[in-house]
């Protein structure tokens, strides 16, 4: 089985390099047949490489550890679940599915993009082949998941303990997903480039693709960042680091490509705009690659060591992102420019929208890479840390959040800017009042984390307007605006749980930053330490034995500050046993939308502790936002018109070409 894996990826490789040239030559030709060969290679090449993870994954379930990659990266002993996610829980694996959930995005469009005129189709399905021609190389060539070990070692060396995990289960393939979705639209882009022509059809079909990469890298990014609270036992969400980074550009350039979009689609604007954030964020996420793939950073995302899959990541880099971009300069003059609209209009908005959002991430860009340069050029090691990014990052962001609420309820081409205030009135007096709320009741002194507050109020009573709005409610009868809410397009209900989504977020990240609070203490059984109105009580250590670690528990009792029960929660230090590699698994109680976190640190010989408690109010909106988010993208999908392209060009007008070069 393991040969016909690799045997399968040699044949994607080749089917991949017909699929990048043949139907191409085809398109340029403007001959049918040819181009109709896109889709069927395609899908075959799709089919290959599922049987090629498919044989990897069987290889990790049964532990078959002739294949050096699950040799190094699983152990017998592992829970099933593991053995199965080791599978990506290294460099190979990890390569392996990106260029499988490249084939399934390529395989979707060959198999559902049927109203897609067929020479656009062909010339998208081409350049996806060109992006998977290089990586399966890249994996053939350097990365070979399949490379036998002789004589065949009776047990593995386990996969990094840090990595067993249901997040880690879960993260990888969604951020992927998001990663390779944007992939279709750069390939719409490079199409759209190649053919000289670009019209509002085609921002139609590109946005479904960006909302659905979108999504799913919003969930990988969520997913990660919450594995990384609970896992690593630090009590932080996010650090800014270079992989956090490397995820976040591409999510950033993304919103700006899914708002521009809209405009297109809308308006005929932007069309160039668009077209250069579809190859910037594509772009991003095969930075991301390199960054995480190459080895340049040390991170427990990081598994590659060897320079030279560095350099080759880097050459498929500069392959694609110089070529994009060099296509760009030379047929982007040649686009219609689009329509014209006032300032103050939903088109104006999304611009404003777009700016800061593509300041924002040339922010991040130049935070993470800036190290990285100077080491490479004088040797000296730098860091570049979270002050950095609050002081740059975080102005960026308030005044385009502000705006949000703006931006839905503008008419498009031109719009009446203090009318729209004046629907917005209420949400402005809610967020007023729970500014006041927080200065009265919380603390007197956090001015700053009020008006956060405040913030996040605004954005989700604008959601909540928007939608009250176009519904009618207040100027119409009520059966009338509850009818009239229940029919309206369900893209529009997605925007808004996208933006009330984002207010929860907000309000979490402010909630958690001002008022969290920290004790670090010696604890011996017996103990108490109050938090936040909490009384925290160490019970006892007790060891534990797990499928292939062994551990020390300790209990904590809960109990409010008058001494009523409230529970218990445990944190252990962990050894796994193959690796003899220690992790501390932190304990965490949820109360309402806060959490008591506990973390412990090292025992000492008389049967105590160093304990590390927090109370983090509010932190669970952070991902709950996300949460909300992603159902927002995935109701916008659900509207028939994300989900139905345009109609099907006429034959007659896709023949009318080649009779023209006969003739």
């Amino acid at each position: 089985m393991i040969e016909t894996g690799h045997f399968a990826l040699v044949l994607a490789l080749a089917l991949s390099l017909f699929q990048a040239m043949v139907p191409l030559a085809g398109a340029l030709r403007n001959d049918e047949r040819v181009m109709a060969t896109a889709a069927p290679t395609a899908l075959s090449v799709f089919a290959l490489i599922t049987l090629s993870f498919g044989v990897l994954l069987a290889a990790y379930y049964r532990s078959d550890f002739s294949v050096v990659n699950v040799f190094e990266n699983s152990h017998s002993q592992q829970p099933a679940l593991y053995r199965i996610t080791g599978t990506w829980g290294n460099h190979e694996g990890s390569m392996l599915l990106w260029v499988f959930i490249l084939a399934l995005f390529t395989a979707l469009v060959a198999a559902f993009g049927r109203s897609l005129p067929l020479r656009l189709k062909t010339l998208v399905l081409a350049v996806q082949g060109w992006v998977g021609s290089a990586f399966l190389l890249f994996i053939l060539l350097t990365s070979n998941p399949f490379a036998r070990l002789s004589p065949a070692p009776m047990e593995g060396r386990d996969l990094n303990p840090i990595l067993q995990d249901v997040g880690l289960a879960i993260h990888p393939p969604l951020l992927y997903l998001g990663y390779v979705g944007f992939s279709v639209a750069f390939s719409f882009a490079i199409a759209a480039l190649i053919d000289g022509r670009m019209e509002a059809a085609w921002a139609r079909w590109v946005r479904p693709w960006t909302l659905l990469a979108w999504t799913f890298l919003t969930a990988g990014i969520a997913m990660g960042s919450y594995w990384a609270y609970y896992e690593l036992g630090w009590g932080g969400w996010w650090f800014w680091d270079p992989v956090e980074n490397a995820s976040f550009m591409p999510w950033l350039s993304g919103t700006a490509l899914l708002h521009s979009a809209i405009v297109m689609e809308k308006r005929d604007a932007l069309k160039i705009w668009t077209l250069l954030l579809a190859i910037i964020t594509f772009s991003l996420s095969l930075l991301g690659t390199f960054l995480v793939r190459s080895g340049i950073l040390t991170s427990v995302h990081s598994f590659a060591s060897d320079p030279t899959r560095g350099l080759v990541i880097l050459a498929i880099l500069v392959f694609f992102i110089g070529g994009a971009l060099l296509l760009f300069a030379l047929r982007a003059s040649s686009l219609k420019t689009g329509g014209l609209f006032a300032p103050i209009s939903r088109e104006g908005a999304l611009v404003l929208n777009n700016l800061f959002l593509a300041s924002a991430t040339a922010t991040v860009l130049v935070g993470t890479l800036y190290p990285l340069m100077v080491e490479a050029f004088s040797g000296e090691k730098i860091s570049v840390g979270e002050p950095f990014f609050n002081l740059t990052f975080g102005p960026l962001m308030v005044p385009l959040l502000v705006a949000v609420p703006f931006g839905p309820l503008l008419s498009w081409k031109r719009g009446d800017l203090p009318a729209v205030a004046m629907r917005l009135v209420w949400a402005f007096g809610f967020s007023l009042l729970a500014v006041a709320v927080s200065l009265l009741f919380v603390d007197p002194t956090a001015v700053f984390a009020a008006l956060g507050i405040g913030l996040a109020v605004w954005l989700f009573g604008g959601a909540v307007t928007d939608l009250a709005v176009k519904a009618g409610v207040g100027r119409t009868p009520l059966p009338v605006a509850m009818r009239r809410f229940v029919g309206l397009p369900r893209s529009m209900f997605g925007t808004a749980l996208g933006h009330a989504g984002l207010g929860l977020t907000v309000l979490g990240i402010v909630a958690v930053s001002a008022f969290e609070q920290e004790r670090i203490v010696a604890m011996k059984p017996g103990d108490s330490v109050d938090i936040a109105g909490y009384s925290i009580t160490f019970d006892a250590i007790v060891p534990v034995r797990g499928p292939n670690f062994v551990a020390d528990r300790a209990q904590f009792l809960i109990a409010t500050a008058e001494g009523r029960a409230l529970g218990t929660v445990s944190s252990s230090k962990r050894i796994y046993t193959a690796r003899q590699m220690p992790t501390t698994e932190a304990g965490i109680r949820t109360f309402a939308f806060s959490q008591l976190y506990v973390s412990l640190g090292d025992l000492s010989e008389g049967g105590g502790a160093v304990v590390r408690i927090w109370h983090k109010p509010l932190i669970t909106l952070i991902w709950l936002g996300t949460v909300l988010m992603m159902i927002g993208g995935f109701v916008s999908l659900s509207d028939r018109r994300l989900r139905v392209g345009a109609p099907r060009a006429p034959k007659s007008r896709l023949r009318q070409p080649q009779a023209e070069a006969t003739g």
